[in-house]
């Protein structure tokens, strides 16, 4: 019996900091960072951060959703990010920073907008939700040295994580068990 795939397109700035929450959780299939969104094909990680290209920084999840659904890949989306910068991400600002959800079917945007206003009702945050939902795009992987940083560069990561503010803002507004 084939295994059920589907995909899910994250953006939330760097992307060194957004594969490693993911990466273990049950039923994910692989993640991969990219590019996503912009105009140009192809793009090298310097076009993408020279602001040219449209890009955003991005995931792309495979995952199983009988195992990990959907509604579970937003819930720890949300966690990861400050959604209520339009400017980019902690350290990283820009428009390859910024924060959206690449819907690639109508079922993960009417989630994605139904988990979007949830988190703005919730009164977490006290300025509005910015990240916008978005039809996704050709996704293009990044370089390799890029694929699994938290793993092949663990103490530049995690200094980068903390001296981002990321690893501090995540326990501000999610507290302990969600420190990724």
């Amino acid at each position: 019996m084939e295994e059920t795939k589907q995909q899910a397109t994250f953006a939330g700035g760097c992307f060194w900091c957004m594969v490693k929450p993911f990466d273990e959780q049950p039923g994910i299939i692989s993640v991969i960072s990219g590019y996503t969104g912009g105009h140009v094909e192809n793009p090298t990680y310097d076009q993408v951060c020279s602001e040219s290209t449209g890009h955003y920084e991005a995931v792309q999840i495979t995952f199983n959703p009988d195992i990990y659904p959907y509604e579970k890949l937003l819930e720890l989306y949300w966690q990861q990010i400050d959604p209520t910068d339009p400017g980019g991400q902690f350290y990283d600002r820009g428009q390859s920073y910024q924060t959206a959800i690449f819907y690639h079917d109508e079922k993960q945007k009417e989630l994605a907008e139904q988990s979007k206003q949830a988190l703005q009702e919730s009164g977490r945050f006290n300025k509005p939700i910015v990240t916008p939902i978005l039809p996704a795009k050709s996704f293009y992987p990044a370089e390799e040295y890029h694929q699994h940083y938290y793993k092949k560069n663990k103490a530049h990561y995690e200094g980068y994580h903390v001296g981002s503010g990321r690893a501090g803002f995540i326990q501000t507004h999610w507290g302990e068990k969600n420190e990724k």
